[in-house]
């Protein structure tokens, strides 16, 4: 017997370029659904965002603006798993594995759908795409993403993309003055900074490879993690 084959999330080209476009935007996180057509729930045609706040290391929705998108997505003719199955969502930094706040977030806004798909891509261009199913005895599979050329697709649409990330994607800056990496080095004078008081408690308590991440991009307590420490991910 042929063995069936395995799934794939495909991205058209247009909804890819839109994807890295706002992963490049500004270094921080940011997130989005997948649209797809409804004879083909795996292949992306569109990449949509709605109102969220980001950091470097968070993404998080405006509740109502979720509810908008859907009202909006079912008056134009679309169905659930058409545009709230899969989720998307970018990290700054080489990692694309889903922190425990990525895990914590797919099982409760997902874990009531019959299946859904979780997919993180990474500054340094890593990805990572998990199917989640919830019917039966439930489980999930790691799976391959791919950009589809198979098929006929839109051009660029750089200056739509730049209206919709500025109405939609606020960035929460931890520095003042910030810039870039190299002007956090820079800086002698944290209390001069606006830093939340119990940032670097929350940061002390983050798993070790999501503390990796957000240091990383911030270069500012080096000695929170353990270089000789092994980070095991679950399947």
């Amino acid at each position: 017997m042929q063995a069936r084959p395995s799934p794939v999330l495909r991205f058209s080209p247009t909804a890819w370029a839109k994807l890295l476009f706002f992963r490049d935007h500004k270094g921080t996180e940011v997130g989005g659904f997948g649209v797809t057509s409804a004879n083909d729930l795996l292949r992306v045609d569109d990449f949509l965002t709605v109102k969220q706040e980001v950091t470097v290391a968070s993404v998080v929705f405006d509740d109502q603006a979720v509810a908008d998108f859907f009202e909006t997505q079912v008056d134009a003719g679309g169905k659930p798993e058409q545009f709230a199955r899969i989720w998307l969502h970018t990290h700054p930094g080489n990692s694309p594995q889903p922190s425990s706040t990525d895990e914590e977030t797919f099982g409760r806004v997902f874990g009531g759908c019959q299946w859904a798909v979780m997919f993180v891509l990474a500054q340094g261009g890593k990805s990572y795409a998990r199917l989640r199913f919830n019917v039966g005895p439930g489980g999930h599979v790691v799976i391959p993403a791919e950009v589809d050329f198979g098929a006929p697709f839109g051009p660029s649409q750089r200056e739509a993309w730049e209206a919709e990330y500025k109405a939609n994607v606020s960035a929460e800056h931890w520095g003042l003055g910030w810039n870039s990496r190299e002007d956090l080095l820079g800086q002698t004078d944290l209390a001069r900074c606006s830093v939340p008081g119990d940032w670097l408690e929350e940061l002390e308590a983050m798993e070790p490879a999501e503390r990796r991440l957000v240091m990383d991009e911030l270069a500012v307590r080096p000695d929170l993690w353990d270089e000789t420490a092994e980070v095991v991910y679950d399947d």
